[in-house]
């Protein structure tokens, strides 16, 4: 059995996500001859002040998150988005491409609490034999999975709009929220602000003690690059 840590990763988003925001709002007004460097912030700032957040929809972001089975029952409850996860109908965990093992996500909040934390490993463990008993005795895998953890590690990619996310931001990264997903999303919202600070300022919070850790595609990484040298170039 592998024990792992959570991960989310930016994939893509938008071509100059916030410019093409702007020119959305603009329309409403055709006051699109007002588009220049830095207007993008100043206009959607408005849009916020004003609540007209439906403008905010024009555009996606996509983002893998690696997490365990219970954060994404509740990702999934976020309707305007679209999904694709992990299915345990079709992955084999007691195949070679698997390891011949099944993979869980670590509980944060049993760190330096052994015994909670050697009951959590037995329990996977178990989960786990009882598995691999089963597929030894010709279960398939959809039928073999009704004995998996809720810890077990899965990949689901999530894409939604800007407003969506604002949303999943203000209710995944509040105190009320489970720890375990509050892990992912604290960071994740730090790594918004970076590369959108306008679109996700004044959502959510940024604070969690267990941060996970977050991760880039090259291609969420060429979109940025491209986009700063692009507003760059216009400045000069």
């Amino acid at each position: 059995m592998k024990i792992m840590q959570p991960t989310a990763e930016i994939m893509s988003a938008t071509p100059f996500l916030t410019k093409n925001i702007e020119a959305a709002i603009r329309t409403c007004y055709r006051s699109e001859d007002r588009i220049e460097v830095g207007s993008d912030v100043k206009i959607i700032e408005t849009i916020k002040t004003n609540k007209h957040e439906s403008c905010l929809e024009h555009g996606a972001i996509t983002v893998r998150f690696i997490c365990d089975r219970g954060i994404t029952h509740e990702l999934v409850r976020h309707r305007l988005a679209a999904y694709s996860q992990e299915s345990t109908r079709y992955c084999n965990y007691g195949k070679g491409k698997f390891g011949n093992e099944i993979t869980v996500i670590e509980p944060f909040f049993y760190t330096g609490r052994d015994v909670e934390r050697a009951a959590w490993v037995n329990s996977c463990e178990e989960a786990e034999h009882s598995y691999m008993t089963l597929l030894a005795a010709n279960s398939k895998a959809q039928e073999a999975r009704s004995v998996l953890p809720n810890s077990l590690k899965t990949e689901i990619v999530m894409t939604a709009n800007p407003r969506e996310w604002r949303h999943v931001f203000m209710m995944r990264t509040s105190n009320a929220a489970h720890p375990q997903i509050r892990q992912i999303m604290c960071p994740l919202l730090v790594e918004f602000r970076k590369q959108w600070n306008v679109l996700f300022n004044d959502v959510g919070s940024i604070e969690h003690s267990h941060p996970a850790t977050i991760t880039y595609s090259e291609l969420a990484k060429s979109i940025f690059e491209f986009e700063q040298g692009y507003l760059l170039s216009e400045a000069s």
